[in-house]
């Protein structure tokens, strides 16, 4: 009792809650720590870096409907295309027939959500690869069912993310990161920090399976925390 009073009360000191006592009892037989990417390796502000236009549409038009749409998410990636077209003093509109797909984008998305509209985004594969390799997301637009362009936003690495896994490393750990970015991008954040497992592409629902996934795999470990 003295030892999980002394370590729950340490832990809040450093921002770390446990909700009972047991989970603290378990952390020591722990040998794998996976993170979600977001706001925990990353500091969950991005920013809008590239914004690579079809042939045929207009930047200011595309980035104008991007953002009007993007106006009516909570997302991070979202907010981050909305300030870069209120930097550029561009004027939103109104957007009707919303509706929010969770992993896929707002009729603005990835690349998961262009292939359940029938487009083939192939046109941007080296713009997208050169995105991915570093560290950056791609979110596609299409208009008038069309693909109109490929911006890429990318969220900076919080600074002592890269201190806080080595420091895992040290205790001997393993590192595990699940993020809904595409593979290149989030294995471009891994080689960064030194994370050693990374789990791409995974839908919101689906951090649970990843979860399991990792726990049923060739070299799982005895204990997951997450």
């Amino acid at each position: 009792p003295m030892s999980i009073m002394v370590g729950s009360g340490r832990a809040a000191e450093l921002g770390v809650l446990f909700r009972k006592g047991d989970a603290l009892q378990e952390l020591r037989d722990v040998d794998m720590v996976v993170f979600d990417k977001t706001g925990t390796i990353t500091k969950g502000k991005p920013e809008l870096t590239d914004l690579v236009m079809a042939e045929g549409f207009a930047e200011d038009e595309v980035l104008a409907l991007i953002a009007s749409v993007e106006a009516l998410s909570e997302h991070p990636t979202a907010d981050a295309i909305v300030r870069a077209a209120e930097a550029k003093k561009i004027s939103l509109r109104p957007a009707t027939n919303f509706r929010a797909t969770a992993g896929y984008g707002i009729a603005v998305g990835s690349d998961r959500l262009m292939e359940k509209l029938g487009l083939d985004v192939q046109a941007f594969a080296a713009e997208t690869n050169r995105m991915g390799e570093d560290a950056k997301s791609p979110v596609y637009a299409a208009v008038d069912g069309r693909l109109a362009a490929v911006i890429a936003v990318a969220d900076e690495l919080k600074p002592d993310s890269m201190g806080a896994i080595r420091a895992l490393h040290d205790l001997g750990l393993k590192v595990a990161m699940v993020s809904g970015d595409r593979r290149g991008t989030a294995e471009a954040i891994a080689r960064r920090v030194g994370i050693d497992h990374v789990l791409a592409e995974v839908l919101p629902e689906g951090k649970v399976e990843a979860i399991a996934a990792l726990r049923a795999g060739a070299h799982a470990p005895r204990k997951i925390a997450f």
